[in-house]
């Protein structure tokens, strides 16, 4: 009687120990939701306060920037306005010639810049250039992956080549520029990396299906890389910022088509580098230009799809074959 007498007062105690367990692991996760509310509704405050405050932009002046893409378009325009911040930049082109003409149209008004001819889709010479530039010009503040290119016909006329130095240039180099640059702003807890995608990271479009795969690939990777950082170090500073312009004047979209002209006309490279500037210095993780291009893209997401092809069919805007 003893010996069931004592087993049955060792189970009453483990089955008081188990529920007095129970008891504290379900109190823990009622804390622990509240205060996730509570922090959750905080940060909807602070966000929806933070639309109507003027952002603090970084100054750059005295700083490093380097532009991949600097010979032209965007990438030009990014460097003159940078330098003209005050900002040291590195300009970096697969086209010496354009790329030296960069160079010296910021010389020409007073800026400071250094030009290296890069094919970034070469991932040993990139890495070899990178290091170099380290070791000439110390801690490279702002990377600005700018370099792309964009053929517009339909995936069938796109050739093999076509599609891989798409996915080499607008994408895989990006991989390799992170590499080279990341551990550094990583030890300093500092720095900038942009990243060009694009409103065809936003939206499918056709003629622009290959191309499409790259910008929505770029807008993935920051995402994940934003998370990755953030999970390795709750204080990060490295800000990241993705991009995602609208048809840019560059060359680069050779047939736009839009049905009303006036509301979604090409935008000029000054115009374009003036807003990527501005949301890299502000630290914004995500900017579309126009600016509310990113708004509508959430909230088409919200409506059902065959609603907003109709939509889409009514506004009729997107880039034609370069083929013909």
């Amino acid at each position: 009687m003893s010996k069931v007498s004592q087993s049955a007062g060792n189970n009453a105690n483990g089955t008081s120990a188990t529920n007095s367990s129970d008891i504290y692991n379900i109190v823990l996760l009622v804390v622990d939701i509240v205060l996730l509310l509570v922090k959750f509704w905080l940060a909807i405050v602070e966000s929806i306060v933070g639309l109507f405050q003027t952002k603090l932009q970084e100054n750059v002046s005295g700083k490093f920037v380097l532009i991949t893409g600097a010979g032209h378009g965007m990438g030009k325009q990014m460097a003159l306005q940078y330098a003209a911040l005050g900002a040291t930049v590195i300009c970096w082109d697969v086209n010496e010639q354009t790329n030296n003409q960069t160079v010296k149209d910021i010389k020409q008004k007073g800026g400071k810049a250094f030009g290296y001819v890069c094919n970034v889709t070469k991932r040993e010479e990139l890495i070899e250039l990178a290091q170099k530039v380290r070791k000439e010009h110390g801690f490279i503040h702002v990377v600005v992956n700018n370099a792309g290119i964009m053929p517009c016909h339909p995936l069938l006329e796109h050739t093999e080549n076509e599609i891989r130095l798409m996915y080499d240039i607008n994408v895989i180099s990006h991989f390799w520029m992170i590499q080279s640059f990341l551990p550094d702003m990583i030890e300093r807890n500092e720095g900038s990396i942009v990243a060009l995608s694009s409103c065809a990271g936003l939206f499918g479009l056709i003629n622009l299906v290959p191309y499409c795969g790259t910008k929505f690939a770029v807008r993935g990777y920051m995402a994940a890389l934003a998370e990755e950082l953030r999970q390795k170090n709750p204080q990060n500073n490295v800000k990241l910022t993705t991009i995602y312009p609208y048809m840019i004047d560059t060359g680069l979209c050779k047939n736009p088509r839009y049905r009303f002209p006036s509301l979604f006309q090409l935008i000029s490279p000054d115009v374009a580098a003036a807003s990527i500037i501005q949301a890299q210095r502000e630290g914004l993780e995500e900017a579309a230009i126009p600016r509310s291009y990113l708004a509508l893209e959430k909230i088409g997401r919200l409506v059902p799809r065959k609603a907003m092809r109709l939509v889409n069919d009514f506004i009729d805007t997107g880039v034609d074959t370069d083929k013909h």
